[in-house]
């Protein structure tokens, strides 16, 4: 099995570059979110949930994480929570997720963990434009995830913004691969294509 890893800034377009290298394999390949793993909090009351650093490592459960990509390079299914970003809590129902030849991991938080980043054997950072970042934020949050312009971009200022400086930029140095998320990216997601298609063939 191989383990690929993507990371990037929130709005990056890493979903981009995930269905870019999906579209080519076909079913040999998993995809898991690390939104899927952010803790489960219905030990508090919806006021104190939304209050949540959700940009920060604390927020994600990194060991149940670790436990299921172990137990996929073993061979055995796991079950992946289901995240609600609207109320900011597991929803309690899960998906199943098989063993496949590729497991691809992404989020903005995944490199931010030694014994997280040692599990992938292909490190993947995608870079764009911090204030294209915060557009397709803004876009999303409202469009998906039930929020106003205000919200959104308070959050940016007092959250979003301090922990990608500190734990999301810094991270770049462990990847093996940096790519822009723009229209020339295309022989990038073609090296990385052809890497792992020589990885699977391989084993």
């Amino acid at each position: 099995m191989l383990i690929i890893g993507i990371a990037g800034g929130t709005g990056c377009g890493k979903t981009t570059v995930v269905n870019q290298i999906v579209s080519e394999l076909s079913q040999e390949v998993s995809v898991i979110s690390q939104d899927s793993y952010y803790r489960e909090m219905s030990h508090l009351p919806y006021t104190e949930r939304v209050k949540t650093n959700f940009d920060h490592p604390d927020s994600i459960d990194f060991d149940l994480l670790k436990q299921h990509l172990i137990s996929l390079k073993s061979g055995i299914p796991v079950e992946s929570p289901v995240y609600s970003f609207v109320e900011h809590n597991r929803t309690g129902e899960t998906v199943l997720i098989k063993p496949t030849k590729v497991v691809i991991v992404e989020g903005i938080l995944i490199f931010s963990r030694a014994d997280i980043r040692e599990l992938f054997d292909i490190k993947i950072y995608v870079h764009a434009d911090p204030d294209e970042r915060l557009i397709r934020r803004i876009k999303r949050d409202i469009t998906e995830r039930g929020r106003d312009v205000e919200e959104v971009l308070n959050r940016y200022q007092t959250t979003l913004k301090p922990m990608h400086l500190k734990f999301i930029e810094p991270v770049k140095e462990y990847a093996d691969i940096i790519i822009p998320n723009n229209r020339r990216n295309f022989v990038a997601i073609d090296i990385i294509k052809t890497i792992v298609h020589n990885r699977i063939l391989a084993n």
